[in-house]
């Protein structure tokens, strides 16, 4: 049984992100159940930097994370994690009181946001049908982040500092016992003092496994269609653009556009497939909001994104089993957030205190971890 300092099961960018920062100091083995890490949500994400999405916690997070989107260590990818977008919320007549509200909880964090016009939503998005908008929220500072790059400089780190990453590493059973938390998986049997559960949509079921109740986190599936470049403009300087009940967004995407209804069905843990009626309403959707008709998606997916209860991430310890500690829930906002997350979950392992550019923002322990979903 190979012995390390911790194990992770997960190499999404939840569990890659915190093995990045423990390797500094430990041993760290990273495990993934499919043959290459961020197969499920991480690969599938519409990968947007947004400090105006979610709840107070989410947007702490994501502030707190952007110093290192910014400026990443030295070696860490060979390109720009975040590239400009824009983000550009848009609603009718009937929408434009939400709007109001959103922009009253979010100017205070992120600063470059403003409230406008039909027509100045319209100048950044042509194709938004008049008549149908009659104003929006810009986030100019809104960033399109490289997944790919992020990802694969979490998993280069911790192979770098000696860290292992097993794949095709799905896990049979754990047990705790006098050495710590033995893990045996189709790739071998491990065994290490901490075991932290970043499975995504399967965390609740690597607890249960491990003897413990689950915190009640939900898959909800969320399915994405591309269509090709509309028209044949250049859509490039085009920010992304969401409905202002968040029932639909749109964004270029590598010459084309992707569209997502911005669905949240429950689903079981599964490789995550696009649903043809939800495809259907992205469409509907779509062409209700601007000028263009769609014939057929070039291309649709789809992937499930894991709700805690108040959809606020899960990072801490589970009070019944020592070393054992929960990096779940991330939802939508996973990628945005793994820096911030990824130092939070090493910190916690070390017994040092929580990071206090982190604390400023209005986060802390307690508002992140276990005890807040069994209550």
């Amino acid at each position: 049984m190979e012995k390390f300092d911790v194990i992770i099961v997960g190499a999404g960018i939840a569990g890659a992100s915190a093995g990045y920062f423990l390797s500094e100091t430990y041993r760290v083995l990273l495990m993934e159940r499919e043959d290459q890490p961020g197969y499920h949500s991480t690969g599938r994400s519409a990968a947007l930097f947004t400090e105006t999405y979610g709840n107070a916690a989410i947007r702490g997070l994501t502030t707190g994370a952007r110093p290192f989107f910014d400026s990443p260590p030295a070696g860490f990818t060979e390109s720009p994690l975040l590239t400009p977008r824009g983000l550009l919320f848009v609603g009718r007549a009937d929408q434009q009181a939400a709007l109001d509200r959103q922009f009253e909880e979010v100017s205070t964090l992120a600063r470059s946001v403003r409230r406008l016009s039909a027509a100045e939503c319209i100048g950044l998005c042509p194709i938004l049908r008049d008549g149908y908008v009659a104003g929006g929220l810009a986030e100019p500072d809104c960033m399109d982040i490289d997944v790919a790059s992020l990802h694969e400089g979490y998993l280069k780190g911790i192979r770098a500092r000696g860290g292992r990453i097993a794949t095709d590493a799905e896990v049979r059973s754990i047990e705790s016992g006098s050495a710590g938390w033995q893990v045996d998986s189709r790739a071998g049997a491990f065994v290490a003092p901490i075991l932290v559960n970043a499975a995504g949509a399967w965390a609740d079921s690597v607890a249960e496994m491990a003897g413990l109740p689950p915190l009640g986190l939900v898959p909800k599936r969320r399915t994405v269609a591309r269509i090709d470049n509309p028209g044949g403009v250049d859509n490039t300087a085009w920010p992304m653009v969401v409905d202002a009940d968040e029932e639909l967004y749109f964004k270029p995407d590598a010459g084309g556009m992707i569209l997502s209804p911005a669905d949240e069905t429950p689903s079981p843990p599964c490789d995550a497939q696009p649903d043809e009626f939800d495809i259907a309403v992205a469409i509907d959707r779509f062409e209700k909001m601007t000028t263009l008709s769609v014939t057929r998606p070039s291309h649709k997916w789809a992937g499930l994104r894991t709700f805690a209860a108040d959809k606020t991430l899960v990072a801490g310890f589970d009070p019944v089993a020592p070393g054992f500690l929960w990096l779940a829930g991330q939802g939508g906002y996973g990628i945005q957030t793994s820096p911030s997350m990824g130092r939070i979950a090493a910190a916690l392992i070390r017994g040092e205190d929580f990071p206090a550019d982190l604390a400023a923002l209005g986060l802390n322990a307690s508002l992140l971890g276990v005890e807040r979903l069994r209550a």
